[in-house]
């Protein structure tokens, strides 16, 4: 018979063994990002979308970009403090086409409504203009004409009109319609031909954000929803955006936070019932990104939740290839 001086190590020992089992079992944790960290990774995204050309400011400019579109700006069109501008002068153009370059420099399609709401809109392109002297931003003096072809986006549309990017404190952007004035100038977009040969035709008269949109038009109910992330998470190093099925040009973003619940949700309730989509949560780690994608069907009231465990890891590429990979 064991004594228990014999029997108490042996105990000892078998608790070791029940916990040491108990914390591999744990799932592991991964600690949330500084928020700079994130806004860099979205800057560095943004820089690295950008091209640049210099030219003459009194010989004007016509820049074919990458994607295909055309950017015209008159001669003797930019101006300075002091008047019209000469010499050499610097042009920074962005062009986004699809939901994976939307998200990768948060620049997603929300519209702001007649009631300040915003509501999730249908993109032709979004396009970033400036051009400086010195390192000092120039104004237009003239419209600005910029020619997109269509098939970069799906076809022509001739629903679509001009939005103009408002940036918020915290960077993130919402997209205000511009009007035309009553005689039909002004800042404004029109298309010439049809389906995958149409061209847009836009004329603007700032520098900034301008987009092509129209608003995503679907008849069934709207709700509102919530969506779960991990703990150490928030909207400042984090993000949770939709992308809904069949609609490659569309990229809606959850753009409220509850600290006391841990939920970001959208104060506009514009989630049609029936929706089939894709809840994407974004974040960084250690100089990449860290994100998850789950496919859902809209149920009224939903709430989704994302667990660590359920994320991955990849470069920015990664992340574009498998939004853009979405149905």
């Amino acid at each position: 018979m064991k004594t228990l001086f014999q029997i108490i190590p042996i105990l000892a020992f078998a608790a070791t063994i029940t916990f040491s089992s108990c914390d591999k079992e744990e799932p592991a944790t991964v600690a949330g990002p500084n928020p700079e960290d994130f806004h860099q990774l979205r800057e560095a995204a943004i820089q690295a979308r950008t091209q640049t050309a210099t030219f003459q400011a009194e010989d004007g400019l016509n820049f074919l970009s990458e994607g295909g579109a055309e950017l015209n700006i008159a001669p003797g069109c930019l101006t300075d403090g002091d008047g019209v501008a000469t010499g050499t002068v610097e042009l920074a153009f962005v062009e986004l086409y699809g939901r994976g370059n939307m998200l990768a420099t948060n620049k997603p399609t929300m519209g702001i409504t007649a009631t300040g709401a915003l509501a999730p809109l249908v993109s032709g392109g979004e396009f970033f203009v400036e051009v400086t002297q010195n390192g000092e931003a120039l104004t237009p003096g003239c419209p600005m004409m910029l020619r997109v072809p269509s098939s970069l986006t799906g076809g022509g549309d001739p629903a679509m009109t001009l939005w103009e990017g408002q940036i918020d404190a915290d960077g993130d952007i919402a997209w205000e319609e511009e009007k035309e004035d009553a005689d039909g100038q002004g800042d404004r977009v029109f298309v010439e031909g049809e389906g995958q040969q149409a061209q847009y035709y836009i004329s603007f008269g700032d520098f900034g954000w301008t987009n092509v949109d129209r608003f995503f038009n679907d008849p069934r109910p709207k709700t509102t929803l919530q969506v779960a992330v991990p703990d150490g998470y928030d909207a400042d190093n984090s993000a949770v955006y939709l992308s809904y099925d069949g609609e490659p040009n569309t990229l809606a973003k959850l753009d409220t936070y509850d600290s006391a619940t841990g939920y970001f949700s959208e104060h506009y309730g514009q989630i049609p019932v029936g929706l089939e989509m894709h809840v994407i949560f974004v974040t960084e780690d250690a100089g990449q990104y860290r994100y998850a994608i789950k496919g859902v069907t809209v149920a009224e009231n939903d709430i989704y939740s994302f667990t660590i465990g359920e994320t991955t890891t990849g470069t920015e590429q990664n992340l574009v290839d498998a939004i853009d990979a979405l149905p």
